[in-house]
């Protein structure tokens, strides 16, 4: 099945250099290979190749004399040789050449110190496929399986995710974070899995994983760093409404998530099912502000006293997210909290309902895939 991406990574450096960071397998090399016979001008070196990777490892000046009459220049997998990093700089300073430099982790760039050029490149983040990349999108095979295009594609999905997710436990978590032992990482990771989209605790998932709260901070900033997840840190901009200062955390794929819990099947009317459609929706979210360098962040709210809306973007939208067929007024209870607080502009609840309405309080009442539409379509933010 061919996917049309979105976005055309390429695209970004006609202005400025930029990082771009995604999961391994979300078609970062692939979307490049495919868009770079458009671009003359442009230059490919790929880390992944041995013969490259060890004579720019021996000789990082190497790179300057590759460039030659370049205007622009991929360098993908940039995390294996960081110390590329000060020559892409000094690049960058006397020649004005623009550079995309990809990676699947961050963790080793932090690790080394990394020269990550003061300002000079922005961060855009690659996503496993979108809901707009999708022809005949089947919702339900995509909250079980996730978008990641090779396991999205697959007459196996099992198959794919079994060997996606310990491919990424072997060659990102174990090798590139030097961890002693896998075993209590994978009694992390699982846990992790079961409180995908919940307020972080700390001292519970250290229980279940039988580790210190300390190992755990840092197995989630394991995580982060590796790009299996993200922190999604709460809207605090309430006053009447005192707002909670936990965080939480979302896998960046709801099928890697189900792999590691071992769910073979998703009920539409269980729990399970409305947590991945919610973090369906988040993920969404997530890609479209990055996708679009949309200057605004994600967050979600809930105030001390339980009320909740599940995202907020910046201080204008909020974004209820119901799996249900039929929105009652119990779903609009967060959102009527929210507002009182007289900051977000506008007011979405989406779900399952086919009939689109605004409620006597102005909150738009809209199907998940005409949401999406008009997100990607730039008319939400």
């Amino acid at each position: 099945m061919e996917f049309k991406r979105i976005i055309d990574p390429i695209a970004f450096i006609t202005k400025r250099s930029y990082f771009l960071f995604g999961p391994r397998s979300t078609g970062k090399t692939y979307s490049i290979k495919k868009n770079l016979p458009k671009y003359k001008n442009c230059l490919y070196v790929n880390l992944l190749s041995a013969d490259t990777y060890l004579r720019l490892s021996n000789e990082p000046g190497l790179l300057s004399q590759m460039i030659a009459n370049h205007k622009m220049v991929v360098i993908d997998e940039v995390q294996r040789l960081p110390i590329l990093l000060n020559e892409v700089h000094n690049i960058i300073e006397e020649k004005k050449v623009k550079f995309l430099l990809t990676g699947s982790s961050a963790r080793r760039l932090k690790r080394e110190d990394a020269n990550l050029l003061g300002g000079r490149a922005g961060s855009i983040h690659f996503f496993p496929l979108k809901f707009m990349e999708i022809n005949n999108f089947d919702l339900e095979k995509y909250l079980l399986y996730g978008g990641i295009p090779r396991v999205y594609d697959s007459d196996e999905p099992e198959v794919e995710l079994d060997s996606y997710v310990n491919l990424y436990l072997e060659q990102e978590i174990k090798l590139e974070c030097n961890l002693r032992a896998l075993l209590p990482f994978n009694r992390f990771i699982k846990s992790a899995a079961l409180n995908n989209g919940e307020l972080l605790n700390f001292s519970n998932v250290a229980s279940d994983s039988e580790v210190s709260a300390s190992t755990v901070r840092e197995y989630y900033s394991v995580l982060e760093d590796t790009l299996m997840g993200f922190m999604l840190e709460p809207w605090t901009e309430s006053k009447k409404r005192k707002a909670i200062q936990t965080a939480k955390f979302y896998f960046f794929d709801p099928g890697v998530c189900h792999y590691i819990l071992g769910s073979k099947h998703l009920d539409r009317n269980s729990n399970m099912w409305g947590k991945a459609f919610e973090q369906f929706i988040c993920l969404e979210l997530k890609a479209y502000l990055s996708y679009y360098q949309r200057r605004k962040k994600l967050f979600f709210w809930r105030s001390i006293n339980k009320q909740e809306v599940d995202f907020i973007i910046g201080n204008d939208v909020a974004i209820e997210v119901k799996s249900t067929k039929k929105i009652e007024q119990k779903h609009l209870l967060g959102l009527r909290a929210l507002k009182e607080e007289k900051i977000i502009k506008d007011f979405y609840i989406i779900s399952d309902d086919k009939i689109e309405r605004v409620s006597e309080e102005g909150f738009k009442i809209i199907h998940w895939k005409k949401f999406l539409q008009k997100l990607w379509s730039g008319e939400i933010c």
